[in-house]
């Protein structure tokens, strides 16, 4: 199954490239606006992260979500665990009422496709990896993200052959579609909040395909969840 998934999304990464061109990095106030409105939140959001570490046990590992990431998610021994809030237009109630604040944001911000809080234990690494397609970019937002002794944040996101170090607070709009991955080099678990975000500037034909394709995806998603949600639950 992974197999098929690689080759279809290295299609599709093809035909994006063909017709899509734009930088690793993204304006964060021409393309997603709204983007401001989570940052300058991003203390209560912490908060209500860091309330779930109390109980992390219960949140999936990536790979246990979607095996076919398994390749990047259960590679080192140490784990990377995703707190599902909302998936491709599919809201999570549960873990919506576990993280208030963050599930107004997202439910007032109607370019948000999914939102995820991102554990990344010590000392983790995320080989390199694409993302399928360039219908929805990807905003990040640190919440809770050590840093080195010499006050630089320890987790390093490398993009199209460029190191950025996305601190406590800080966020950056990115096209995943380009080669990246991401280390942990500290002893301290890394929190983020990634959200999906669906771009407008496409080719008339190409925005249609994002269409079809998130609607697919959402309804794939709708179907999976319960059982997504039940495994992290029993984990």
């Amino acid at each position: 199954m992974s197999r098929v998934y690689d080759v279809a999304s290295g299609a599709l990464r093809a035909l994006y490239d063909a017709r899509v061109s734009n930088p690793p990095v993204l304006d964060l106030a021409e393309r997603f606006p709204d983007g401001y409105r989570f940052a300058d939140a991003w203390t209560a959001l912490r908060d209500e992260a860091l309330a779930l570490t109390q109980r992390l046990d219960t949140v999936p590992r990536f790979h246990e979500l979607m095996a076919e990431q398994r390749a990047i998610s259960d590679n080192d021994g140490h784990d990377w665990r995703m707190y599902l809030l909302k998936v491709y237009g599919n809201d999570v109630d549960e873990h919506m009422a576990a993280c208030p604040y963050l599930a107004e944001l997202v439910r007032t911000s109607p370019d948000v496709l999914s939102a995820t809080l991102s554990f990344l234990a010590p000392r983790k690494h995320i080989p390199r990896h694409r993302g399928p397609f360039k219908g929805v970019l990807r905003f990040q937002l640190g919440l809770s993200v050590p840093c080195l002794e010499d006050g630089r944040p320890a987790a390093i996101l490398r993009l199209a052959d460029r190191d950025y170090r996305i601190g406590s607070g800080e966020a950056m709009l990115w096209d995943d579609t380009y080669p990246h991955e991401v280390w942990n080099a500290s002893d301290e678990w890394r929190i983020a909040l990634l959200l999906d975000v669906r771009r407008h500037d496409l080719p008339p034909d190409m925005a249609m395909l994002s269409r079809v394709l998130i609607a697919g995806i959402g309804a794939v998603a709708r179907w999976k969840l319960p059982a997504m949600v039940a495994g992290g639950r029993d984990g």
